[in-house]
């Protein structure tokens, strides 16, 4: 069996399936023409499009890191026969852990001190003003696994009002979570000191949050984004905060990944900025990594992987 692994990843995937299979690396020539002979790839970011599955004709298996399918073709993959699978549920404590993360930075003005001290530059307590996030209000946008998650950690360490937000949520959906749900998401905009993204990007997803919507919100607000680039408007983003329309915003997500300097929200002091790094643990990476070559395994033996989306 020949598999490709597109991606870097971790080694206990790596090395799981170099047991079974002839593998080709991401970082082999032999790479860039995995069409010809690949059985089977392992893949994180990677693309996969409808000419990918036409041209790769003995592919049967796409295994994929992490829960989002978005940059893979599942139409196309399902006309061939290829079997998608994910792992969804690996990262999520790191995810929501980053959410928080990036909150707490924007709020505290963590990454702005820091680079101000760095510069040189003295910064005196008095220009060091950040908001205290006790008791604030907190909109979950996405009431999944971590969007769940994040409210947890919210209620159990600031004691904040959770406002939700999510249209195909089960509507006893957090029972035992103390909140309010909303059918609009235009309320929880107006209310919400944190407005905090979890929720995957479609055509129905794609800029949710946009001008309009960013004038809704507080003029202390903090938009956070561990989700997927492209749920935010960038362009209405960079407005908004350069008008100091808005507190802040954090962002593990982008448009155009991994984020530079040629995109100019990163030129902003009231933005935080990570690579997509939310799920990025050493712990989170080993699991996952290995759950896709287990899964991948499964399914050349003839079993269903633990998570098929394709």
């Amino acid at each position: 069996m020949k598999v490709y692994i597109l991606d870097k990843f971790h080694p206990a995937g790596v090395e799981l399936m170099q047991q079974h299979a002839d593998v080709v690396l991401w970082d082999d020539p032999r790479a860039a023409n995995w069409h010809q002979d690949a059985d089977a790839i392992m893949v994180r970011m990677w693309p996969l499009t409808a000419e990918d599955f036409a041209k790769a004709t003995r592919l049967k298996v796409v295994a994929k890191q992490g829960v989002g399918v978005n940059t893979v073709d599942l139409d196309a993959a399902r006309r061939h026969g290829v079997t998608v699978c994910n792992t969804p549920g690996i990262n999520s404590e790191a995810v929501a852990e980053m959410a928080m993360a990036l909150t707490l930075a924007v709020a505290r003005r963590v990454a702005d001190f820091a680079a101000r001290i760095r510069s040189g530059e003295v910064v005196e307590r008095a220009d060091a003003l950040g908001v205290e996030l006790w008791h604030r209000t907190v909109g979950v946008v996405g009431m999944g696994n971590i969007g769940t998650r994040v409210a947890r950690k919210w209620r159990g360490a600031f004691e904040t009002p959770l406002i939700a937000y999510d249209p195909f949520a089960p509507r006893d959906a957090w029972a035992d979570i103390p909140h309010e749900r909303v059918d609009d998401l235009t309320a929880l905009l107006k209310r919400a000191d944190v407005v905090t993204l979890h929720l995957p990007l479609t055509s129905q997803t794609r800029h949710l949050i946009g001008a309009h919507e960013l004038t809704l919100m507080k003029p202390d607000a903090i938009l956070v984004n561990v989700s997927r680039g492209g749920i935010v408007d960038e362009d209405a983003l960079y407005d908004a905060l350069k008008a100091g329309r808005i507190f802040g915003a954090g962002l593990d997500v982008f448009e155009v990944e991994p984020p530079t300097t040629a995109n100019k929200l990163v030129s902003l002091p009231n933005l935080v900025a990570t690579p997509h790094a939310a799920g990025s643990t050493e712990d989170t990476q080993a699991r996952s990594s290995r759950l896709v070559a287990e899964q991948l395994l499964d399914v050349v033996a003839g079993k269903e992987p633990l998570s098929r989306v394709a």
